[in-house]
C-alpha cells in the first residue's frame, strides 16, 4: 500500500450530517437577465420559488438532434476546426417567444465534434460574443484577480473528459475576449490540440472561464464531443439515426422568452441586512422547465427496436435519477415501468460488459451514461423519461420535502407501431477490456475534504475543497497541494463534511471508483483502505470515470493513474483543475488546481526514489 496523509479526519455521525443538511437551505432571491426587459411578474419575484416560467404546454415540440461540425481545413497534417461562439435567438418552445442565447457556431447546444481514437485534431474556439454579458455578473467573485471592467466577455473552452495537454485543457485562467484582444494569465495558444489518445467515449465541451462559468454555460455554451474507434463500430451497437445524444438541462424563462437567472442570495445565506452585492452569485440554480437538446419538454419518436442514447447531465446544479415509465398522455398519469436502461458506457468509455440498471440511473452534473434501450416490446406506447431526484440532493438522505423546484417530467418517448424490419444484433456479452488499477500499486494516498463551514466577506456560504492538513477548505488562489508524479498511481479519498451531494470532477485523468464508507469509519492516519470492506460502486460507476458523486457523511475512494496505462491514455504534465461540477459551487469557490510533475524516480537510482516516497506532497515526513 502507498504512503498516507498525516492528519486524522474527524469522525462525523449521521446525526451531525443531518444537522449540517438542515442549515444548508438553497432558496435564492431572484433577479433577471441583464439585457432583457423584465415583465412585471418577474419584478416581484424574490426567490427561485417566487418565480414561475410561463405555463407552457408540454410535449409539443419534437426533439432536435445536434448537427455534426466539419473540419474547416488542416494544420500540421491534422484536421483543424474553427468553432465560433456567438449570440443568437432560438425557439426553445413553440409557444415561447424566441430566447436570446449563446452557442457554438450559432447552435444551442453546440454542434457535435466527432473524432477518431489515435487521430489528433486542432480546434480554434473563436469568441464573437457581444461586449456585455447576457446575464448579470457578480464582480465580487474573484474580483481581485479578474478584470470585470474588460470590454468583451471572457470565455475558455474545456474538453470535459479529455486526456489532453495542459495548454489545451481550458484552464479557468486561460480565458480570452473577442478576437483574443485580452487574455488571462494562463492563456497559452489560440489553437487547442486534442491528441484523442484515449478510449472512445462520450465527451463534451463547455465554457470554463473563472468566476462566470455558471453564466456562460447557462447561456448555452456547451456541446458534445464523441470519440470513436473501429472496435466500437464492430460491436453492432445501434448507430446512425438510432444513436441519439441527449443533454438534459433545467432552465427558467420570463414571459418574453428571455432566460431567467437569480441574482441575489436569501437571508439564510447572508446579505439579508443589505450587505450582499447586487447582483450576487447564488448557492445553486434549479430551473422549473426541462430542456433537452435545447428544447423545452420535447417528445422523441422512435421505432420499436433498440436505440443507443448518450445521456449527459448538462444542468448547472441539478441531479437526475432516471427511469422510463409507461405514460397516459390524456390523463398525465404514469403506469408501470417501461424498458430498462442497459448501460454500455459512462464518462470514460465502454464498460467491460453491458449492465442492466436495476432501479434508477443517477446522473450528477456533467456525468454521462451511454445506454441502450430496447423499445421492441413497446410498439404503439408512450413512455415518460421520469426523474425523482429532488433539487436539494443528498443521495440516500434525500427527502421530497427538500424539493423546492421539482422537475420530474423530462421528456416523452413515442414508440411507433412499426419499424425497421431488419434483424437487430443483441448486445455482445463483452464490450471491451477495462484493466484494473491494482490497489497494491498505489504510490500515494490523499484525504480530501468537501466542506461548507466558511463564509466570504459578505457572509455568503462557501463550498470549499480541503486536505488532511486544511480540512476547513482552501480557495483556488491558495498554493497547489496535490502534485502527483507522472507514472504514479494514487488513491484520492473524498470526504463530504457538507450537507449535500457533490459531483467531483478531475481534469486530465480518468479514475476507477473503489467504493464508499461512512465518514466516521475512516481515519486516514490509522485505517487502511480495504476495497472488499467498502460499499461497492454502483454498476454505472464501473469502468473509467471523470466524475464521482460524494454524498453527505461518506468517504468515496477513487484510484487514478497519472499517465499512460497498459496502452490507454497518454503522458501529460502541467497544471490542471479538480472541482465540484455544480457550477455555482465551482465559481464560488469549490475548485482547486493540481499539478502533474515529472517523475523524479526516472532520473535517479532506486534508493533516491524510495526515499522520496517517504514524504507527502508538501515535503513533510509521513507517519509510516
Amino acid at each position: 500500500m502507498g504512503n498516507r496523509t498525516e492528519t486524522s479526519g474527524p469522525r462525523v455521525s449521521r446525526r451531525e450530517v443531518c444537522a449540517v443538511a438542515g442549515i444548508t437551505g438553497i432558496s435564492a432571491l431572484a433577479g433577471c437577465s441583464a439585457r432583457n426587459t423584465t415583465p412585471p411578474a418577474a419584478e416581484s419575484a424574490k426567490t427561485i420559488t417566487d418565480h414561475s416560467s410561463p405555463d407552457l404546454e408540454k410535449w409539443v415540440d419534437e426533439l432536435p438532434r445536434p448537427d455534426v461540425v466539419e473540419a474547416s481545413g488542416t494544420k500540421n497534417g491534422r484536421p483543424r476546426y474553427e468553432v465560433e461562439m456567438r449570440e443568437f435567438e432560438r425557439k426553445i418552445h413553440h409557444d415561447l417567444p424566441a430566447t436570446t442565447v449563446w452557442g457554438y457556431d450559432g447552435q444551442y447546444p453546440g454542434p457535435t465534434i466527432e473524432a477518431e481514437q489515435g487521430e489528433p485534431i486542432y480546434v480554434r474556439w473563436k469568441n464573437a460574443l457581444p461586449d456585455e454579458h447576457l446575464l448579470p455578473e457578480d464582480a465580487t467573485i474573484h474580483g481581485d484577480i479578474l478584470p470585470y471592467d474588460t470590454t468583451g466577455v471572457r470565455v475558455v473552452t474545456h474538453l470535459h473528459g479529455g486526456n489532453v495537454e495542459a495548454e489545451s485543457d481550458g484552464n479557468a485562467q486561460a480565458w480570452f475576449t473577442r478576437d483574443f484582444q485580452e487574455t488571462g494569465p494562463e492563456f497559452e495558444n489560440k489553437d487547442y490540440y486534442y491528441v484523442n489518445d484515449q478510449p472512445p467515449a462520450t465527451l463534451w465541451y463547455h465554457d470554463h472561464s473563472l468566476g462566470i462559468t455558471r453564466l456562460n454555460v447557462y447561456a448555452g455554451l456547451a456541446g458534445f464531443y464523441l470519440l470513436r474507434n473501429a472496435h466500437e463500430r464492430n460491436l453492432g451497437l445501434p448507430d446512425g439515426e438510432y444513436e441519439i445524444p441527449l443533454v438534459l438541462q433545467d432552465r427558467s424563462f420570463n414571459e418574453d422568452g428571455s432566460l431567467f437567472y437569480p441574482t441575489a442570495v436569501s437571508d439564510e445565506h447572508g446579505g439579508g441586512d443589505g450587505s450582499h452585492p447586487d447582483p450576487s452569485i447564488v448557492p445553486q440554480f434549479y430551473g422549473d422547465t426541462s430542456v433537452v437538446n435545447g428544447t423545452a419538454w420535447p417528445r422523441l419518436s422512435v421505432e420499436p427496436r433498440p436505440y443507443r442514447l448518450r445521456l449527459l447531465n448538462g444542468a448547472n446544479s441539478r441531479f437526475y435519477t432516471l427511469k422510463l415509465l409507461r405514460y397516459d398522455e390524456s390523463s398525465g398519469e404514469t403506469g408501470r415501468d417501461g424498458p430498462p436502461f442497459v448501460q454500455i458506457g459512462n464518462d470514460g468509455g465502454l464498460l467491460s460488459t453491458p449492465i442492466e440498471i436495476d432501479g434508477r440511473l443517477e446522473l450528477g452534473s456533467s456525468q454521462r451514461a451511454d445506454v441502450v434501450v430496447d423499445f421492441t416490446e413497446y410498439a404503439g406506447e408512450t413512455l415518460l423519461l421520469h426523474n425523482d431526484a429532488p433539487a436539494q440532493y443528498r443521495g440516500k438522505l434525500s427527502s421530497a420535502d427538500d424539493d423546492i423546484v421539482p422537475l420530474s417530467e423530462i421528456m416523452l418517448v413515442d414508440v411507433s407501431d412499426a419499424g425497421d424490419p431488419r434483424d437487430v444484433d443483441r448486445l455482445p456479452d463483452e464490450l471491451t477490456r477495462v484493466p484494473e488499477l491494482p490497489v497494491d500499486s498505489v504510490d500515494n494516498e490523499r484525504y480530501l475534504t468537501l466542506t461548507s463551514g466558511q463564509t466570504d466577506e459578505y457572509g455568503r456560504r462557501l463550498h470549499l475543497l480541503g486536505t488532511a492538513q486544511a480540512q476547513d477548505g482552501l480557495k483556488i488562489t491558495d498554493p497547489v497541494t496535490e502534485e502527483p508524479a507522472l507514472g504514479n498511481t494514487e488513491i484520492w479519498s473524498f470526504a463530504n463534511h457538507s450537507g449535500m451531494s457533490h459531483p467531483i470532477h478531475l481534469h486530465l485523468v480518468h479514475f476507477q471508483v473503489l467504493g464508499r464508507q461512512p465518514i466516521g469509519d475512516y481515519d486516514p492516519a490509522e485505517d487502511d483502505i480495504e476495497p472488499d470492506a467498502l460499499e461497492a460502486p454502483e454498476p454505472y460507476e464501473r469502468g473509467w470515470n471523470d466524475v464521482v458523486t460524494v454524498d453527505p457523511g461518506e468517504v468515496v475512494h477513487v484510484i487514478a493513474h497519472f499517465g499512460e496505462y497498459e496502452g490507454l491514455f497518454n503522458d501529460q504534465t502541467g497544471t490542471y483543475m479538480w472541482h465540484c461540477h455544480m457550477i455555482e459551487h465551482e465559481d464560488h469557490d469549490m475548485m482547486r488546481p493540481f499539478r502533474v510533475v515529472p517523475n523524479a524516480a526516472e532520473n535517479t537510482d532506486s534508493d533516491s526514489a524510495n526515499e522520496s516516497r517517504k514524504h507527502d506532497s508538501t515535503g513533510r515526513p509521513r507517519n509510516r
